[in-house]
């Protein structure tokens, strides 16, 4: 069973860059749809970009093109989220999300706050 624990969140100051990563065990990450996903205190959660298992691109959310890169380090089975120009609304829990045969796998999340 795919196991998935995120890291890399914190606070960071508008404009400035963090890197999460969502680290994957119990399973081979290169068989799920893998992806982001955020929610934001008293906010629904909601999807920012993925890799699509059947023919590996990648999908974002048209309002999180351009800030936010996602990759999958295969070697390492995990999955990174690349997030610059960051702005307060961004504050969020972000979770990474794995889905196979109909199945959703979610980790706990990592906080991200962008004050100053």
């Amino acid at each position: 069973q795919l196991q998935l624990v995120e890291s890399g969140g914190g606070l960071v100051q508008p404009g400035g860059s963090l890197r999460l990563s969502c680290a994957a065990s119990g399973s081979i990450l290169v068989l799920y749809t893998i992806g982001w996903f955020r929610q934001a205190p008293g906010k629904e959660r909601e999807g920012i970009s993925y890799i699509d298992t059947s023919d590996g691109r990648t999908y974002y959310v048209d309002s999180k093109k351009g800030r936010f890169t996602i990759s999958r380090d295969n070697a390492k089975n995990r999955l990174i989220l690349q997030m610059n120009n960051l702005i307060p609304e961004d504050t969020a829990v972000y979770y990474c999300k794995g889905s196979y045969r109909s199945r959703d796998y979610w980790g706990q999340g990592t906080q991200v706050t962008v004050s100053s």
